[in-house]
């Protein structure tokens, strides 16, 4: 039961940030695309800080003993957050998304069949082969839906 409430919360996170693509992409319309890109950061930073101070537990002097490459997230969000920024208004909001979704599960398979990071080793196979080959099928027709119309 407790790993649905997982499963419920990473639902909810991708909702989301389906809802985050086009606000973002309004915000940059009224202040440019990196402006807009930082404004997010920004207010989501001021956000975080102050879910740190009233619930945080941790060690934030930890981050200068952690391995350098652990602390790279930070530019990963930015450029996928600009991405969508500029994606959104060209390929629209379900095509932008489905496209990064593609990339997070192709990277994820990569990472599962490697084990990188630490996680638990999951080899390729030919079910992984059929769902990425159905999934770029299906960002296909999506946006081939968009640009139809």
């Amino acid at each position: 039961m407790l790993k649905l409430v997982y499963v419920l919360m990473v639902i909810l996170g991708g909702m989301l940030n389906g809802v985050q693509a086009p606000i973002n992409s309004a915000l940059s319309k009224k202040v440019g695309g990196f402006e807009g890109a930082f404004t997010s950061f920004f207010f989501g930073t001021a956000i975080l800080a102050l879910v740190v101070l009233i619930f945080g537990k941790g060690d934030l002097r930890g981050i200068l003993t952690v391995p350098k490459w652990q602390l790279i997230g930070g530019f990963f969000g930015a450029f996928f957050v600009t991405a969508m920024i500029i994606a959104v208004p060209r390929i629209g909001v379900a095509g932008a998304i489905f496209a990064s979704v593609i990339g997070q599960l192709v990277m994820g398979m990569v990472i599962d069949n490697f084990g990188f990071f630490g996680v638990q080793r999951i080899p390729f196979d030919g079910y992984r082969l059929l769902g990425g080959v159905l999934m770029i099928t299906s960002l296909l027709l999506i946006l081939r839906g968009n640009f139809s119309s």
